[in-house]
Formats: structure tokens, C-alpha cells, sequence
């Protein structure tokens, strides 16, 4: 088993932004994106990392960034070290297999929802009223149900260790004006649309997932990280069952484990069983190899 980085050690290249998950380093032309093992749940970050997280998140984002390719630009420069400056090569045991070079776009300040199915947040909402994000939804929907058609959930970014939270369409355009609000949620439905297809036939459902995106040179592009098992559910078609939670390859296994636990959601965190862990790096490395047939570990 290989290390787990918890955090990056590249003293001698620019540290920006280290976020629940993702280091930044700013490169002068380009940002380095490095994919820690680290994992959050309920917006805080848990003391112990899940073996090859960082890997996993960094070749699914590499393989759906690729499976857009038409649909709408992204973020990606290079994702093999060699490629990237001469300075990060010292650092390659650290880099390899977890890192992109990136271009340095305007992040918008919403994170894009799209839900094809209700369940998590959306379902709590839906129980309390009737609508998820000022959307009406059918009456008498069952938990994990399928939708009648995808819908648009926007949410803020919130700062580490702060909870997102959802806002409507029209909070949306008062934040990014109307263009671009109806321009994000139209290409996160036609991306969620294409990857929940492609999906289908490897055995998955995409429930939802998340989206950012920003401005690079006036573009609108696609950025951060791509249909991950940390920003969508993953649920084994085989056994799908609406009227209750699903089995899943993604992060509600860790979260339905801490909503077992007396934790109020907020740090410090709960220190982690090692079956938990391995369990969940065994989840997100299924994923991966059912949807892209890389394997890792």
C-alpha cells in the first residue's frame, strides 16, 4: 500500500489554498491542483485519510474531463508529471497519479447541483417542503426515487470547516447575473445527462453530482474536480430499490456511518474504525475501475 498524503510537502513551490481536499499551488502561468487522501463529511475534514483517495479522485476528474471533450472546455493543461515544470519534478512520489496542472480560471461562487434522483439534502428538503430549492416536486416521492426530469440545485460555497447551502434560481442570478446562471445550470444538465447514460451501461447510477465552474479568457469552463464518488452518488443498478438509502461507491458510506455516532457534525472530528476506512477506499477504488477500468491498489 502506497503512503497516504494528508497533507503536501513542496516547500519550494507556492502553497495558495488548501481546501478540505485539494492543495493549490500557484506556478506563475498555471495553478498545480494536487489531490490529497484526506476526506471531509458534513463540511469537516476527518483526522485520518482513505488510501488512495487522492488517485481515485484524480483519474475519474482526468476520464470524465475527457468524456466532455466537445461539450464544454475545461480547466486541464497536462496530468503527467513530466509535463508539468521542472520544478515539481523533485516531488514526483508525491504528485504521481494525484496531480494536474491547471489553467488559472475565475472560480464562480456557486456550486452546481444536478439532481437526477432524490436523496441526502434534496430529500430532507422535499420531506420538509415539498420542493427542493424552490423546485415543486411531485407529492408522495420515495426516498431515492428517480425524478420526473433532472433538476438544477445550486448551492454556496462555504469556507472550510462552514456547511454550503442551497439557494434558488433566482438567488443564483442575483450572484452571477442571468446569463451565466441560465448558462451553468443548462450545460450541468447536459453533463450529468451524458455521464448518468455512460453510467448506465457500467452498472452504476449517478444519483446526483456537483459542478464548478469559472471563467478563463472570458470562457465559460469546467473546473475542480469531475464526477467523483466525493461530489456524486454512485448506487449499484443492480440492487436500486426506491424507499429508502441505497448501497453506494461514493462518501455516503462514511456519512451514514458518523450519523450513527453522538457528533454534532462540527471539528473536531471522530477518529475512524480502520474498517471504515479501508471500506470506503474500497468503495471509491470499485468505482473507478467499474466506470474507467483503471485500477488502482
Amino acid at each position: 500500500m502506497i503512503p497516504i498524503i494528508m497533507n503536501c510537502d513542496l516547500p519550494d513551490l507556492n502553497l495558495v489554498n488548501r481546501g478540505k481536499v485539494r492543495d493549490i499551488y500557484d506556478l506563475g502561468e498555471h495553478l498545480l491542483i494536487v489531490t490529497s487522501d484526506r476526506i471531509s463529511a458534513f463540511d469537516v475534514v476527518m483526522d485520518q485519510g482513505i488510501p488512495y483517495k487522492g488517485q481515485v479522485l484524480n483519474q475519474m476528474s482526468i476520464f470524465w474531463f475527457k468524456q466532455m471533450d466537445g461539450l464544454i472546455p475545461n480547466h486541464i493543461v497536462a496530468t503527467e508529471v513530466d509535463d508539468f515544470p521542472v520544478a515539481t519534478h523533485k516531488y514526483r512520489a508525491q504528485l504521481e497519479g494525484r496531480s494536474m496542472l491547471v489553467k488559472k480560471a475565475q472560480p464562480l461562487p456557486v456550486e452546481c447541483i444536478v439532481r437526477g434522483y432524490i436523496s441526502g439534502s434534496g430529500w430532507k428538503e422535499y420531506q420538509q417542503k415539498g420542493s427542493i430549492c424552490g423546485i415543486e416536486l411531485p407529492k408522495n416521492l420515495l426516498e431515492s426515487s428517480i425524478l420526473p426530469e433532472t433538476i438544477f440545485t445550486p448551492s454556496t460555497k462555504a469556507d472550510l470547516g462552514s456547511h454550503d447551502e442551497n439557494i434558488s434560481m433566482a438567488e443564483t442570478i442575483k450572484l452571477l447575473g442571468q446569463e451565466t446562471a441560465e448558462q451553468i445550470s443548462d450545460i450541468s444538465r447536459k453533463i450529468y445527462t451524458r455521464a448518468r447514460e455512460f453510467a448506465d451501461t457500467k452498472g452504476i447510477i449517478i444519483a446526483d453530482t456537483k459542478f464548478e465552474f469559472g471563467f478563463f479568457a472570458d470562457e465559460l469552463i469546467w473546473i475542480d474536480e469531475a464526477l467523483s464518488p466525493d461530489s456524486s452518488r454512485f448506487w449499484p443498478k443492480e440492487s436500486y430499490k426506491p424507499g429508502g438509502p441505497q448501497a453506494s461507491f461514493d462518501k455516503q458510506f462514511l456519512r451514514d456511518y458518523l450519523e450513527t455516532l453522538d457528533w454534532g457534525k462540527v471539528a473536531p472530528p471522530p477518529q475512524l474504525p480502520d474498517e471504515i476506512v479501508q471500506k470506503t477506499s474500497k468503495k471509491y477504488r470499485e468505482a473507478l475501475f467499474l466506470l474507467t477500468g483503471i485500477k488502482i491498489g
